[in-house]
């Protein structure tokens, strides 16, 4: 920011360093550049995050935003880390473990700030477009990768994962080419032909990679979830069959023309009786042996649960003397609810499960925000049934952004303009 000065009429003039509306402004550029880094770099992201915060913090009316906090959605994500961090007091984990274990949860805490900052900003779909934007361009870089891989931005990239990892390029482009879903349909009612075919494409782009390079098992899980989900939100029913039925028809050429495809759908029932035969410690037999030990540690501890950071070394009691899959060791037992169900118990459960449902009621109604919205939590709560996505830096991150970010446009437009807003005064 300048060392300027701004004006607005009626207003006394201030230099733009004390102007809430200039700190507004900036802020909204540091979540852009968080959209924009998420697919590619978590340092970058966390860096571009501190700085949101700092700026954020010029243009918060405390008396408002303590009032704020009392709406049950930004209280529940607050309460979640906050039993993490009292899960640290029965926990026996060693306090490195334990502080550790309050990490993942902290990312929470950004959601209430995010609504009430985009409660009062115009300029929520400038991060969206971002993301939009920055998933484009990897998904361009994913069919050169998948080509040439010595041009991965990383040593020892996967096939067509140009950075990080499958799992997280297969979440962002999902996402993005469910949530194209609405704008397509709506450019196409206003007669927008060739913007909604411009959006159509690039929609259709992300579902033929993730068939063709980058296959995840999550991903054809979730996938028909979402995009059942906007069939009964927002088409009638000759529409509905129609997408079907085209549906059925590139499922089928994908199927046929897609040795990928194929062999990641194969390892669905190979994985299992790997694991049920041999004792293979396959992907999905790994799965269901965290999944029963994980049953069994909260059985043990059904209220309160074992405390914060407990579950590797739950873990690794429960390996001695076995060998295989039975042998394995982990810290997450990639299901979410059982993540927190084994530190946390039926208390961590019950403030879960209300913090997904009133993030989906939040995003209930019409308009782009609240289907992004909605789209972002559904996706979260079914991923994180195969994973602990909520806990997880990528997914999490995406789940804090879209649904703050989301959340803040939806309360803007339910609601309306609120007086005594500093932010508001921003320009886009």
């Amino acid at each position: 920011m300048s060392a300027g000065v701004t004006a607005s009429p009626g207003a006394v003039a201030l230099p733009t360093w004390r102007d809430p509306a200039a700190w507004a402004k900036t802020a909204d550029i540091f979540a852009v550049l968080i959209a924009l880094s998420l697919p590619w770099s978590t340092s970058l992201a966390g860096i571009f995050t501190t700085a949101w915060l700092v700026t954020v913090a010029a243009t918060l009316d405390i008396r408002l935003f303590l009032q704020s906090l009392k709406r049950p959605i930004s209280a529940l994500p607050i309460a979640l880390f906050a039993l993490a961090l009292l899960g640290t007091l029965w926990s026996d984990a060693s306090w490195g473990a334990r502080l550790y274990a309050v990490s993942p949860a902290a990312k929470l805490l950004a959601l209430p700030v995010l609504f009430y900052h985009y409660e009062r900003s115009p300029r929520g779909m400038w991060v969206f477009a971002a993301f939009l934007v920055s998933c484009t361009l990897l998904m361009a870089m994913s069919w050169i990768v998948a080509f040439y891989p010595g041009l991965a931005l990383k040593s020892g990239a996967e096939y067509g994962v140009p950075v990080k990892n499958y799992i997280d390029q297969s979440q962002e482009f999902a996402l993005c080419a469910v949530a194209l879903a609405y704008p397509v349909i709506t450019l196409l009612r206003a007669k927008r032909i060739l913007l909604a075919v411009l959006l159509s494409a690039i929609a259709l782009s992300f579902v033929v990679n993730m068939a063709f390079v980058i296959v995840s098992r999550t991903a054809l899980v979730t996938m028909p979830v979402m995009l059942a989900l906007f069939a009964l939100l927002h088409l009638k029913l000759r529409s509905v069959v129609i997408i079907l039925c085209m549906t059925t028809v590139f499922a089928g050429l994908a199927w046929a023309t897609s040795p990928q495809l194929r062999t990641i759908s194969g390892t669905f029932l190979r994985d299992y009786q790997l694991y049920k035969e041999q004792n293979i410690p396959t992907s999905i037999g790994l799965r269901l042996e965290f999944w029963q030990k994980s049953l069994r540690f909260f059985a043990e501890a059904p209220v309160i649960g074992h405390g914060t950071g407990s579950t590797r070394g739950l873990f690794e009691q429960a390996a001695v003397g076995n060998i295989g899959a039975a042998a394995e060791v982990i810290g997450n037992p990639h299901n979410q609810t059982l993540n927190v169900a084994v530190q946390w118990g039926v208390i961590g459960i019950v403030v879960l499960y209300a913090m997904w449902l009133l993030h989906l009621l939040l995003f209930r109604g019409d308009g782009l925000a609240a289907w992004i919205g909605l789209m972002v939590v559904a996706q979260n709560i079914f991923s994180s049934l195969f994973n602990s996505h909520l806990f997880d830096f990528h997914e999490g991150w995406m789940y804090v952004l879209g649904v703050g970010v989301a959340g803040g446009m939806t309360l803007k437009a339910r609601f309306g303009e609120t007086a005594n807003r500093p932010a508001e005064r921003a320009q886009p």
